[in-house]
């Protein structure tokens, strides 16, 4: 329990620190976090995938229309997985989406380059 609550911790202070990286997009870190702190328990420590989570990415799906929210989503989930640090599992990370349901037009990883993401 004590792992958890040092995640949650973790995982706010990154909402704070995080804020908007993009000028032009309308989607802030803070809504991109918050939509995806379901997902954060299953990529580090694996399981099953919560219901809240695919929710979660659904919904976040649906706010990125445009080009400048879509790359400021990969942005700020970049900086959310390396404050989480070396306990993301990247391969269950990027596996979501598609075990969601969901289509997203990038691959989610630190290596992405988001600038690309259209």
């Amino acid at each position: 329990m004590a792992g958890v609550m040092k995640l949650a911790c973790l995982f706010l202070a990154c909402m704070i620190v995080a804020g908007p990286i993009t000028a032009n997009a309308a989607l802030s870190c803070g809504a991109v976090s918050s939509n995806l702190a379901p997902c954060i328990g299953y990529v580090m420590q694996g399981g099953v995938i919560p219901p809240a989570c695919c929710n979660g990415v659904r919904n976040l799906n649906s706010m990125a229309r445009t080009t400048p929210d879509r790359q400021q989503a990969c942005n700020c989930i970049q900086s959310v997985a390396r404050n989480l640090g070396s306990g993301v599992n990247a391969g269950r990370a990027a596996g979501i989406p598609k075990s969601c349901g969901v289509n997203i037009p990038y691959k989610i990883s630190t290596s992405t380059n988001c600038k690309t993401v259209r």
